[in-house]
């Protein structure tokens, strides 16, 4: 198949874009490189059905393909934070130019929203039919409420003009090819790690997260793609709870670091805890993660060593 993957140039869609190559698609990456790097898909313009365009998904763009992956806005608070309402208008906009081009296609679509449509969750663990607790005018809002917009306009869409949609939750991702200024705890914590600097907690440690080895998330969300018959929300991710305090351990023994751990005032509106249900995942798509945390971090540790 011909396959659009916008944002392919960012983390989860440089590797995204390697596996669909090596099933025999041809792969158009759609990146303006704001948060994304050339260097991810470096390796891939060896593959001639691989190309790469460059440009903003703000933009309307004229493509025949037969499936497209929106990964497109950028998903670290750092990041996202630096032009709040670039990151909104890449989530609405965004969509809504995939959208079209889905709906004129007849092509099918796969939205990567976030688990932070749920926000500070008063459920535990979080799973798709909960609403969420989200401040729709904080510090994070642009993200959060953008991507919870993105999320209205493909279920409209849907309903509306019948297009074919996934939407995928996507919690905690980490592995190979995460930027050294992320800004999320596990790249955080390994190159601080990996320089002897002090590793920086926010709040007292206790908040917790659930981390999926990147390899995993892909497969999900290929899974995702080609199941017939759903549409989502599904939630992806490792339901697997440990508290930043006890992560930041593992990545000070698993580098060999002598760096002590130093704590800040958490941020506005961060999370306490984290956790997927993913029963919906597993019934629907018959997908669990597989790759053990401790193993995934050493594969992690060793990609940001190389850099």
């Amino acid at each position: 198949m011909r396959i659009l993957v916008t944002g392919g140039a960012g983390f989860i869609g440089s590797h995204l874009c390697r596996r669909l190559l090596q099933q025999g698609h041809e792969v158009i990456c759609l990146d303006n490189l704001a948060s994304g790097s050339r260097s991810n898909i470096e390796p891939l313009f060896e593959d001639p059905n691989f190309s790469f365009l460059e440009q903003d998904v703000q933009a309307p763009v004229d493509l025949t393909v037969d499936r497209i992956y929106n990964l497109a806005c950028p998903a670290s608070p750092v990041h996202y934070q630096e032009d709040p309402v670039q990151t909104f208008k890449t989530s609405v906009l965004g969509a809504l130019n995939m959208l079209e081009l889905a709906t004129r296609n007849s092509a099918r679509i796969l939205q990567t929203s976030t688990s932070e449509v749920y926000g500070d969750p008063l459920v535990h663990p979080q799973r798709e039919s909960y609403w969420g607790n989200v401040n729709p005018i904080g510090i994070r809002s642009c993200y959060d409420e953008g991507k919870r917009g993105a999320e209205t306009l493909f279920f409209d869409y849907h309903r509306q003009y019948g297009t074919d949609i996934r939407v995928v939750r996507i919690f905690n991702t980490y592995g190979p090819l995460m930027a050294n200024d992320d800004g999320r705890v596990v790249s955080n914590f390994i190159v601080e790690a990996l320089k002897g600097e002090d590793i920086t907690i926010y709040g007292d440690g206790s908040q917790t997260r659930s981390f999926c080895y990147v390899d995993d998330t892909v497969r999900a969300l290929m899974l995702m793609m080609e199941t017939e018959g759903i549409t989502g929300p599904v939630n992806v991710g490792n339901p697997n709870e440990i508290p930043v305090k006890v992560l930041a351990d593992h990545i000070i023994r698993l580098t060999g670091s002598s760096s002590n751990i130093v704590y800040q005032d958490l941020p506005q509106d961060d999370p306490v805890r984290r956790k997927p249900d993913i029963s919906s995942a597993k019934e629907l798509l018959g997908w669990t993660p597989e790759v053990p945390l401790e193993e995934g971090l050493q594969k992690t540790i060793e990609s940001f060593s190389k850099q």
